[in-house]
């Protein structure tokens, strides 16, 4: 064989083999998940997020890598942690509540997909829902607007109570403000004393049970947070343990021991987070994906724990009730 024929063969050959290693190995896209929360409270929502990406066809460590990173509750590591991402050069970032907000802080052209409680066009993540605009859409639930009907179910349940308290996160200052506010003319509409109750980590939530008894409360509304949203389990736990009627957004605190749970599916919408990321690492624009809203809120009612609490639950409410627990 003539060496040009040789170098002409060897170069070709390697022209193919750089081909199909292109073909069998392309670039990875890489997710930037900002959390509010801790790693392991989120691990529920974070199944489900992955599972909505499975649904576009990617799947962790095959064809997409995912950067996570957390606040573990406390807010202001927010703005850091979004600019290490955009450091990075992720291809884009999801977001929960005031993660969100940093997330847009940090960048104006990778994508952003948010999940939020509240209204985005109030708090400023998008200037229209239908078609948000920029590099940023996502998906809101009705936790924060049906505060009001959480109220009116609990005193549905304890129609003796005088004076109920709201817990709300005040490192989340914007979202706690909204949430106190939408409760005091139902309060007051209901006759009852309304007393906002802090918490923002894990010893201030023990303190607020310990002292529901102190203040006299006959009952609890826990306000729509990401931070308490990752400790539904937790808040459960928390209001069988001190005998407090409680009520919360999320069917696992519910299932946990709270006595009854109002809000939309959580997962439902977590799912939704990974699907629309799904569609814009495939090429869609976020601008044009108008902000998914959730309309569905689900009842779950614990008789267990109204037992126990020596509630009579009337039937009509236990009818309405999505599930029964007992």
């Amino acid at each position: 064989m003539r060496r040009r024929e040789l170098i002409t063969l060897v170069g070709g050959a390697a022209a193919a083999w750089s081909v199909g290693a292109r073909a069998q190995n392309p670039t990875i896209p890489v997710i930037g998940y900002l959390g509010t929360e801790s790693q392991n409270a989120a691990a529920d929502r974070v199944r489900e997020f992955l599972q909505g990406l499975r649904q576009i066809g990617y799947i962790e460590g095959r064809n997409v890598r995912i950067e996570y990173r957390w606040a573990d509750g406390q807010n202001d590591r927010l703005p850091a942690l979004a600019a290490d991402l955009v450091q990075r050069q992720v291809a884009l970032i999801t977001a929960n509540g005031a993660a969100a907000l940093a997330a847009k802080g940090a960048t104006a052209t990778i994508p952003v997909v948010f999940y939020t409680g509240g209204d985005p066009v109030q708090i400023g993540l998008v200037p229209n829902l239908n078609r948000p605009g920029g590099n940023i859409t996502g998906v809101t639930d009705l936790n924060v607007g049906v505060g009001s009907k959480r109220l009116e179910l609990l005193r549905e349940l304890v129609p003796a109570m005088t004076a109920v308290g709201l817990l709300v996160n005040p490192a989340n200052r914007t979202r706690a403000e909204t949430v106190a506010r939408e409760l005091e003319t139902p309060a007051r509409t209901l006759q009852l004393k309304l007393h906002v109750l802090n918490a923002s980590n894990d010893r201030e939530l023990d303190s607020v049970f310990e002292n529901v008894s102190q203040l006299r409360l006959g009952g609890l509304v826990v306000g729509a947070d990401a931070f308490f949203a990752s400790r539904s389990k937790q808040l459960g736990a928390l209001a069988a343990r001190h005998a407090v009627p409680t009520i919360f957004a999320y069917r696992e605190f519910a299932a946990s021991g709270g006595l009854l749970s109002y809000g939309a599916n959580n997962n439902e919408l977590y799912r939704q987070v990974g699907i629309y990321s799904g569609r814009i690492l495939k090429g869609e624009k976020p601008g044009d994906l108008p902000v998914y809203q959730s309309t569905k809120v689900e009842m779950i009612l614990n008789l267990k724990t109204a037992k126990a609490l020596g509630i009579n639950v009337p039937n009509t409410l236990v009818g309405r009730a999505d599930e029964v627990i007992e």
